[in-house]
């Protein structure tokens, strides 16, 4: 089963990396898109052949996490997903054609070694245990604020952006954002795959339905599709994509340890690698850049060279040659 759900990690990193360089790749082709006007945005989106091959990209990935879930401990699951932000950093290089900078490419070192801390710390029972729901009031408590959190600063964001003379953002807040609302979505994925079952379905869909993971995927869900396109057209994939899925992972990991009761490590050893892992991937995140480098400024043209006159002949009153 733990092997399963390792296949299963890896195969939804593969899926989710495609996704979002097929979508960032049709957004390029779109016109400029508005928080504004969702109905405007979906309808452009759903009119791209190319983003919807990586929705259906995405789409199997969400398949492949429901698996993750049933297999993996959460700390455990999304270890192995940021693992998916070398793949990522990759595709977005060879296929984008974006370019990271030099502090950028050290960040992902830096979140690579923050995966194997965390990795290194499940070790032992507690790590097996798998909680398949939480309380709906603690559930609640968290993702309501979360979500609240998340779209405020979204919309500080889009406000910042929009004032003039200022640098062209580098996506950290959006990131962020989305990694806010996508954590209480991966917190409801978590919890709907708790539910499914083959046995005696009609009763496993009613108490999918009276529970609020449903809705809370719904909600994030569409708000996500609006809020995350936007950020990506307008920024580079290489930075919100993973500052999106750090803020995900870390949420993830600390507010659904508490919301489904899943031990953290007893060992001394152990809680200090996953709590030095989800730090360090905090402190990469505070260090990324806010805002893309100004373009070099391109130097003036040379003026023309003076007109050599014969050193016996006097120039011309009116500069112009006998």
């Amino acid at each position: 089963m733990l092997w399963w759900g390792v296949a299963s990690a890896l195969i939804a990193n593969v899926l989710y990396s495609t996704g979002f360089v097929l979508e960032k790749r049709a957004l390029a082709t779109l016109p400029a898109l508005s928080t504004r006007r969702p109905a405007l945005v979906v309808r452009h989106l759903l009119g791209s052949p190319r983003w919807l091959g990586g929705s259906l990209a995405l789409a199997a990935g969400f398949a492949a996490q429901l698996a993750v879930y049933r297999a993996l401990p959460i700390a455990a699951a999304q270890g192995i997903f940021v693992s998916g932000l070398v793949l990522l950093l990759i595709l977005s290089s060879v296929v984008l054609g974006e370019r990271t900078s030099g502090r950028e490419r050290q960040s992902m070192v830096a979140i690579l070694v923050a995966l194997v801390m965390v990795v290194a710390s499940l070790q032992g029972d507690d790590a097996r245990t798998i909680a398949r729901t939480a309380p709906p009031a603690t559930l609640l408590t968290i993702a309501v604020p979360s979500l609240a959190a998340g779209l405020l600063l979204y919309g500080s964001a889009e406000r910042r952006a929009r004032r003039r003379h200022r640098l062209p953002t580098a996506g950290v807040a959006y990131g962020v954002a989305v990694g806010l609302l996508y954590g209480v979505s991966s917190l409801a994925i978590k919890g709907v795959s708790g539910l499914l079952t083959t046995h005696d379905i009609p009763a496993a869909a009613g108490h999918l339905l009276r529970s609020p993971y449903p809705y809370l995927l719904l909600f994030t869900g569409a708000t996500g599709l609006v809020l995350s396109q936007t950020a990506l057209q307008r920024c580079r994939a290489s930075v919100i994509v993973p500052v999106c899925s750090t803020i995900t992972c870390v949420f993830t990991v600390a507010c659904g340890t508490v919301a489904f009761g899943e031990p953290l490590p007893a060992d001394p050893l152990r809680l200090a690698l996953r709590l030095g892992g989800t730090a360090v991937a905090l402190t990469v995140l505070l260090a990324l850049p806010r805002h893309e480098p100004p373009a070099p400024a391109t130097s003036p043209p040379s003026p023309p060279p003076p007109i050599a006159h014969h050193p016996l002949t006097p120039p011309s009153p009116n500069g112009v040659e006998p």
